[in-house]
């Protein structure tokens, strides 16, 4: 499919780096949220802080033919305690989702359940949440982080997966060993979330423009199709890029190969009308819900996966500023 070719302005490029600097900056971290603009905007993407107004987004699109997976925000905890905290209240989530009869996975990240301070204490909280959801007839997904935790997460995620069907595993079409990871994990009979990639990553590593990742996510969906012939895998296209979507399933049917295994996930609140009109069609249609106080880090790898997003806080700040003016008058 060719070498990279760079399709990205600088400008988008210098932007997109700001968004991501100030979403690791401790400052920032502390003292953006408290902005009522960037809440304005948030809203945009997450229904609440709460596991309640997540289940309740999850209900209404159940009710459109759209299925969901949750996913609680947080990474990094600092004490193994705070990672117990997490596993117990992803197990929490998986009993309330089955009493509900909903159709919810889950998603988690490994820095989440202790991976800074003990693999092995992670691994057991992992297994925790995998055997309940086995139990109950669910899945667990474990979102991948940036590339410094790519092996120690597909590592965990390889030692699960040989217990365990009902575990799948995000992979980024920005990094350039994803090809290799992809074979890697083939003989496992995988579950793949294929995603751009939302993490800033020095170009050795990494795609740096636009058309040469969506060119590679193109190249990694077809080749996991392809092995998906001899054994069985399911594959996610976690992406808002209803092209690109069209150009995985026009060179899958060029190929002749199966689109069952195949669905689409999209974050809650992003490109709405193409999910329902994906579920409308009968497309496999499965909405990621955000929920949880500790939200910005996340929000702010959104605004920067599509930089001109970044003028809706801008926006809204505004916009919250006006409507605050005129309730004081």
């Amino acid at each position: 499919m060719g070498a990279e070719v760079s399709g990205d302005g600088s400008e988008v490029r210098v932007i997109r780096s700001a968004i991501l600097w100030a979403s690791r900056d401790p400052f920032l971290r502390r003292w953006a949220p408290r902005l009522r603009g960037v809440r304005w905007v948030l809203a945009k993407y997450m229904p609440g802080e709460t596991f309640e107004a997540a289940l309740d987004a999850a209900t209404r699109l159940a009710s459109q033919g759209i299925t969901a997976t949750f996913t609680h925000l947080g990474e990094n905890v600092e004490e193994l305690s705070q990672a117990d905290l997490v596993t117990k209240h992803c197990l929490d989530v998986l009993d309330r989702v089955a009493d509900q009869g909903l159709d919810a996975e889950i998603s988690v990240k490994l820095t989440h359940l202790g991976l800074d301070l003990d693999p092995e204490a992670t691994f057991e909280n992992l297994v925790r949440i995998v055997e309940r959801a086995e139990l109950l007839g669910n899945w667990v997904w474990i979102d991948m982080e940036s590339s410094e935790y790519v092996d120690r997460t597909l590592d965990l995620y390889g030692r699960a997966r040989e217990r365990f069907p009902n575990i799948g595993i995000c992979l980024q079409a920005c990094l350039r060993r994803t090809e290799e990871d992809v074979r890697k994990l083939v003989p496992l009979s995988p579950a793949i979330r294929l995603v751009k990639g939302a993490y800033e990553e020095a170009p050795p590593l990494a795609f740096t423009s636009r058309r040469a990742i969506d060119r590679n996510f193109l190249r990694l969906a077809i080749r996991t199709l392809e092995a998906s012939r001899d054994r069985r895998i399911r594959l996610a296209l976690g992406t808002h890029d209803v092209g690109l979507i069209q150009a995985v399933h026009r060179l899958a049917m060029a190929r002749q190969l199966a689109m069952d295994e195949v669905e689409v996930q999209m974050l809650y609140g992003i490109r709405t009308p193409d999910q329902l009109e994906l579920a409308r069609r009968g497309r496999d249609i499965r909405v990621l819900i955000a929920y949880g106080s500790n939200w910005y880090p996340w929000f702010m790898r959104r605004l920067a996966e599509r930089p001109a997003n970044a003028l809706l806080v801008i926006r809204g700040f505004f916009e919250a500023s006006r409507q605050t003016a005129v309730g004081e008058l």
